[in-house]
């Protein structure tokens, strides 16, 4: 069975000519890349500016164009559950992970969003204006503005309850000259991962977003619109306002030393030739947005002209014009098809609420609380997320029997004192195991989903 890729595109404003075929009202479509492009799916009612698009394992986020609000879609249902309004404009949005949403509003704010909760953290106004771009994961968020800042936050930090007084970022990568166009993650877990970003002063550069430190300049030939990383982060992407796409490589085979880390070439900014992948019509227009595939082997791009098309990343080159959607395509969500099912997903989005308080977490177990058994050491069953139910039993009776070291201390007691001691201890020992075997029950039946209301 060959392995299905797909991806999520949203569109900006009503359709540009009246083409019959598709429908005025749809704003998001679902694409099955791989093994045979097909559209899946569409939702309608949706109109997002670049950078305005997230999705989840159970949802779909999305901020509409000149509104304070966001739309959310449920992927199982595929129609809206619901709309959420803020007090400002939402320029950006990005998902840290399956449950927490970034929000970059027309103010220069960052608010984070728990959407299993509705907890909503916000920042203080540290862009002087619109967070343009958001990227980040489980620990950071990087910021992008059209003031031409980058602000580095942490996310732990801004979740955390015992933080007293306004939320500040961890450092600000000021290097860029005009606004930010886009910034991106790169996919290491090390405390040298990268980010990218690119600004309306044709510059792309390169950073070791935990440090602070600038790794490497690139002078680019035209305006950068969009950005993707390669899944390995040997090259960048860059879609340009001009319609080109081209290829930056970060990776030198064979170099003794990685280029972004040689202290003697970071200083250097590097003049990158208008090399772009060839083969592609003139009538796509600008590029919006970018996507890799999981294997880094295809590139596909978002056009100004409500094309979507298709590259080869190793030969540089295109490849089709896999569809026309009719409006322009600002934003592209690869999804990842390796990727596991979260243990525990959103029925529905816990709208935001300003300020702390009691807070109810509404989520379903998938798969059950107990996972497969396999075989472990001296033969003994494991469950993927703990112990099989018969050996937790006898581990706790165990536990709860008296030691044969504790013998030692009934030396000098009479026989009568003795056996009353033996049955007050197997008295607990029974009420014990009453009790862990009601806990079992009523843990089985909420694994089967055989709860009573």
């Amino acid at each position: 069975m060959s392995l299905s890729e797909k991806f999520i595109t949203s569109i900006r404003a009503a359709p540009k000519t009246a083409n019959t075929a598709i429908s005025k009202d749809i704003g998001i479509y679902t694409h099955t890349l791989h093994p045979t492009y097909t559209i899946d799916s569409a939702l309608k009612k949706s109109s997002t500016s670049p950078h305005c698009l997230a999705v989840s394992s159970t949802h779909i986020f999305a901020a509409q164009a000149d509104k304070a609000v966001v739309h959310i879609y449920s992927r199982q249902r595929a129609n809206q559950e619901a709309l959420v309004s803020f007090p400002e404009r939402i320029h950006s949005l990005a998902l840290l992970h399956d449950g927490l949403l970034a929000l970059g509003t027309a103010e220069g704010r960052v608010i984070l969003w728990e959407v299993l909760t509705g907890r909503q953290v916000s920042t203080p106004t540290a862009h002087l204006q619109p967070v343009t771009c958001l990227s980040g994961d489980a620990t950071h968020l990087v910021s992008g503005s059209a003031d031409s800042k980058l602000y580095v936050w942490s996310v732990p930090a801004l979740l955390s309850s015992a933080t007293s007084g306004p939320h500040e970022p961890l450092r600000a990568l000021s290097n860029h000259r005009a606004g930010v166009t886009d910034v991106v993650l790169g996919h290491g877990g090390s405390g040298t991962n990268i980010c990218v970003s690119a600004s309306k002063d044709n510059t792309a550069i390169v950073w070791n977003y935990q440090t602070g430190e600038l790794l490497r300049t690139f002078l680019l030939p035209a305006t950068p619109t969009c950005l993707a990383l390669d899944p390995c982060d040997r090259a960048v992407y860059i879609g340009f306002e001009n319609g080109d796409v081209q290829a930056v490589d970060l990776f030198v085979p064979k170099a003794a030393v990685n280029a972004l880390h040689d202290a003697e070439q970071q200083a250097t900014p590097i003049q990158v030739p208008p090399t772009p992948l060839t083969g592609a019509p003139t009538t796509l227009g600008e590029v919006h947005c970018l996507g890799v595939s999981y294997d880094g082997t295809t590139l596909i791009s978002g056009h100004a002209s409500g094309k979507i098309a298709q590259w080869e990343s190793g030969a540089k080159k295109f490849v089709a014009e896999l569809g026309d959607v009719n409006a322009p395509v600002t934003n592209l969500v690869m999804l990842d098809p390796l990727k596991g099912a979260e243990r525990v997903a959103a029925v529905g989005v816990s709208k935001p609420r300003l300020g702390e308080g009691s807070g109810v977490f509404v989520g379903q177990f998938v798969g059950g609380l107990l996972g497969k058994k396999r075989e472990g050491r001296k033969g003994v069953e494991v469950q993927e997320v703990g112990f099989a139910e018969g050996e937790l039993e006898r581990a706790i009776l165990e536990f709860s029997a008296a030691p044969a070291a504790a013998a030692k201390t009934a030396v000098g007691k009479t026989d009568e004192q003795l056996r009353k001691e033996n049955e007050e201890l197997w008295a607990i020992v029974n009420e014990q195991n009453e009790v862990q075997k009601s806990t079992w029950s009523k843990y089985r039946k909420v694994a089967s989903g055989k709860v009573e209301g």
